[in-house]
């Protein structure tokens, strides 16, 4: 039974979510702060955190920080904020997912579920643990490092699972649909912005042209490529 970390101030909405969390069969740990939810997960570790934005106190971006750099912990943002940044900003700060309020609670078990496959995932093939070399790029799935000119390479772990899926098919075109499905899973068919999003957060830590890419390219009307000689 998976534990799941339910961070939200609105008291009918945290009691109806983990009420139907609990129906899907999770055990569910409600907060109404971050800085309960902290306390308590240092001493009874979730496999998930299910994290609102706009909390009183110590708010949600904040919150991230220390659930990732303290704990290691998957997060998954609620938020009714609509504004694009708080999204990214999240996203780029480490969350593994996000999702706007309101929401349908099988959307939310969706991507409950998928978050938690990808933070317990099947042994991978040998060639997914495969050092990979395209250029001056390194990847090393096992170590889930990159390297660029021998530099090590910052990268969250959604561009990284994005640069290597390009990586292993270095030089063949990807549709944006296949990224979907090898990076983020099914629940995202049509979410095509965020794949938009992360090619061009990558692109900017790889140093590449974001008016003329070099390294990964744009084929139009198909998706993308990672080449395996960028020019320059």
């Amino acid at each position: 039974m998976a534990h799941l970390l339910l961070i939200e101030d609105d008291t009918l909405l945290r009691r109806s979510l983990a009420f139907n969390l609990e129906q899907a069969g999770y055990r569910v740990s409600p907060a109404a702060n971050a800085e309960d939810a902290l306390a308590a997960a240092r001493v009874d570790r979730p496999d998930l955190v299910l994290l609102d934005i706009g909390l009183p106190g110590m708010d949600g971006l904040e919150a991230l920080r220390h659930f990732r750099q303290e704990l290691s912990l998957s997060v998954i943002f609620l938020t009714s904020r609509r504004r694009e940044l708080d999204q990214v900003l999240g996203l780029e700060l480490g969350a593994d997912d996000y999702i706007t309020k309101p929401f349908d609670i099988d959307v939310l078990l969706a991507h409950v579920k998928a978050v938690l496959r990808r933070a317990h995932p099947p042994a991978p093939s040998p060639r997914e643990t495969t050092p990979l070399v395209v250029g001056d790029l390194t990847i090393n799935p096992a170590g889930h490092t990159v390297t660029l000119a021998g530099r090590e390479l910052e990268l969250t772990r959604r561009e990284f699972d994005l640069l290597h899926t390009l990586a292993i098919e270095a030089g063949h075109v990807l549709s944006v649909e296949d990224l979907i499905s090898r990076v983020w899973g099914a629940e995202y068919e049509g979410d095509a912005q965020t794949v938009y999003v992360h090619i061009r957060w990558l692109r900017e830590k790889l140093g590449d042209d974001l008016r003329h890419p070099q390294r990964i390219v744009s084929v139009r009307g198909i998706g993308y490529k990672l080449q395996e000689h960028p020019v320059g």
